[in-house]
């Protein structure tokens, strides 16, 4: 039995909604369903009547979710008394971030607090933008940083945690330029001769904004998926080696643009085909849960006073 399953059956007695749930555990509903389910085969019961709407649990349910919410409890002081003994002399601040931001935005981000607040400790944790986010709702670290365009918004209850815009970002096609500097690939390519496309594997964040950019294009764009990862980093090594298109952050290709060694597969009369974005840092509030530590409230307090 995983203490997720508990967080998920606690929040499905709560909100009495799989697709509520869902979201605010930011899961699918299937996901989330599955997970019910294998801790209703763990006690070895159902926990949920599923032909009522709005969804109740049953006897047994009602008495799992009040011991899950003493056990939770018990779990969180516990964690917080172990962080308190691991971090004694310490005040270091853990980052949750996702994998792209983490190799771009993320070190120059740091050298620039370094000269306007001052040294931090830091520790990072790369992950995927879910289960960066998810760090977060478990009280794992102190601040995620993420990308944000409204399309995508992360399902954070904005009564819970807060928010503030560090920088601008923008996602675009790129591919490696022939011996004369021109894109080897060029949008938007023609039906019956799809051009080479590198994706992103389902789910990842940057895969749907990249989607998005697609059909806002304003004209059918022809692609052959023949290549997909979850990194950016990863499509844009396969992109320098001349594998097809990438979407890529500006972040992540400035060198490999001022180079020459990408160039931008999108002509001017498809400006669509690139997408604004924001990175922004988010953190719990203080008091709904523990108190943050003081090097985090330091931190937060300078950044909401620099945008200010």
């Amino acid at each position: 039995m995983e203490t997720k399953w508990l967080e998920d059956f606690v929040s499905l007695a709560e909100t009495r909604s799989f697709s509520r749930s869902a979201q605010l555990r930011h899961v699918t509903q299937p996901a989330f369903s599955r997970r019910i389910q294998a801790l209703e085969a763990w006690a070895g019961t159902d926990l949920v009547d599923r032909s009522s709407y709005p969804t109740r649990l049953t006897p047994a349910g009602e008495t799992l979710y009040a011991q899950s919410l003493e056990m939770l409890q018990a779990l969180q002081s516990t964690r917080a008394m172990l962080r308190g003994h691991a971090s004694a002399g310490q005040d270091v601040i853990e980052f949750a971030v996702p994998h792209t931001l983490a190799f771009t935005f993320f070190p120059a981000w740091v050298s620039s607090l370094r000269e306007k607040f001052g040294p931090i400790k830091s520790r990072l944790i790369a992950l995927n933008v879910h289960d960066a986010a998810m760090r977060l709702v478990e009280g794992s670290c102190d601040v995620l940083i993420a990308y944000h365009h409204d399309s995508q918004p992360l399902q954070l209850d904005p009564a819970r945690y807060e928010m503030l815009t560090l920088g601008d970002e923008s996602l675009a096609p790129y591919c490696k330029p022939d011996a004369d500097g021109q894109p080897l690939f060029r949008l938007p390519g023609r039906q019956g001769q799809p051009l080479p496309y590198l994706g992103y594997a389902p789910g990842a964040y940057l895969g749907r904004v990249a989607d998005l950019a697609v059909k806002q294009a304003g004209t059918a764009i022809h692609l052959d998926r023949v290549y997909e990862t979850d990194m950016a980093e990863g499509l844009k090594v396969m992109a320098l080696e001349g594998h097809g298109i990438a979407f890529l952050p500006h972040s992540a290709v400035k060198k490999e643009l001022r180079a020459r060694r990408l160039v931008s597969a999108a002509p001017p009369e498809l400006p669509g085909l690139q997408v604004g974005m924001e990175v922004r840092a988010y953190r719990e509030k203080p008091g709904a849960r523990e108190a943050p530590k003081g090097a985090a409230q330091a931190l937060w307090e300078f950044l909401a006073g620099d945008r200010a």
